[in-house]
């Protein structure tokens, strides 16, 4: 009699696939948050491979923070028309004309923390109960903690202290009325997983993703794109490199990496050998040793 094998990114892959099918069957109003970084861009593919030839049993929701890589929304809008599903994008920019949030000023202003706000309106707006999210545990250590169903409260708040224990496959999702819960499909994959998926999957990416020649400036010790919405002034000098991004945020606050790696072969090598973490690129991570922490209490992504 024949054996029954999975590799283990088949492992990977299956564990991820049950993991959306029990947030169809446990949850009534669940959202994929879709930020055009590879690991949402991951959890597109694995949607079509859990509920094809349906349609998805929830909408993609992207929130815009205006300041956004050009590349990543023109991505965003071809793979919208290519998957024929529903996408609901909610600005940072009307939650600072409705003075939900105040933009930050000074040389280092970002509005990635502002997204929260963004976030947990649309999140009451539609009454959404699970949010579907492509944090992996290898990326930052409050990552590491969070359960894949993590409940947040009424706030939408995260409480490191109010985990549930989830024993082998069985994810709690019962909620009490404002709850909800943040579900974390592939947060036992690593970056190197990802991109080994992708490279098995033959899965478009952003071009950003590959080496190419961009404006750069040097901020905070960081290779950072040149752009309108960095605040520039005369001690800040551009200089073209060539860089690709290892993730992708909103541009005031994710940084480049000098690399020639321009197919997703070399970027595997690079990967295998880089001595630096992928969210070392990521300057809203360097504010303190507990920012992701702080920012998932206050209900961020």
């Amino acid at each position: 009699m024949s054996k029954y094998y999975l590799d283990y990114l088949e492992q990977l892959e299956s564990e991820s696939i049950h993991i959306l099918r029990e947030v169809a069957g446990q949850f009534e109003k669940p959202a994929l948050l879709f930020s055009g970084g590879k690991d949402s861009i991951t959890l597109v593919r694995l949607a079509e491979k859990a509920f094809r030839p349906g349609k998805f049993p929830f909408p993609l929701v992207h929130i815009d923070t205006g300041h956004n890589f050009t590349e990543t929304i023109e991505y965003r809008d071809r793979m919208i028309k290519r998957l024929n599903e529903k996408l609901i994008v909610r600005y940072v920019q009307d939650s600072i004309d409705q003075k939900r949030a105040v933009e930050q000023k000074g040389k280092n202003a970002s509005r990635n923390t502002l997204q929260t706000v963004t976030l947990l309106d649309a999140i009451e707006e539609f009454k959404f109960d699970a949010c579907i999210g492509g944090a992996r545990r290898d990326e930052e250590k409050a990552r590491a903690k969070e359960r894949i169903f993590s409940v947040r409260d009424e706030f939408g708040q995260w409480d490191p202290k109010r985990q549930r224990p989830e024993l082998w496959n069985i994810y709690n999702g019962k909620i009490h009325k404002g709850e909800n819960v943040r579900v974390f499909p592939i947060s036992n994959w690593t970056e190197l997983d990802v991109w080994n998926y992708i490279k098995k999957e033959k899965i478009e990416l952003p071009e950003i993703y590959f080496a190419h020649k961009r404006d750069c400036i040097i901020r905070n010790g960081q290779l950072m794109a040149a752009s309108e919405y960095l605040n520039m002034d005369h001690e800040d000098t551009i200089f073209e490199k060539t860089v690709r991004f290892r993730t992708i945020g909103d541009i005031t606050c994710t940084a480049a990496v000098e690399s020639s790696a321009d197919n997703i072969d070399t970027i595997i090598e690079e990967i295998k050998s880089s001595k630096t973490s992928e969210r070392g690129a990521r300057i809203d991570d360097k504010q303190s040793e507990a920012a992701m922490e702080e920012r998932k209490k206050g209900g961020y992504f």
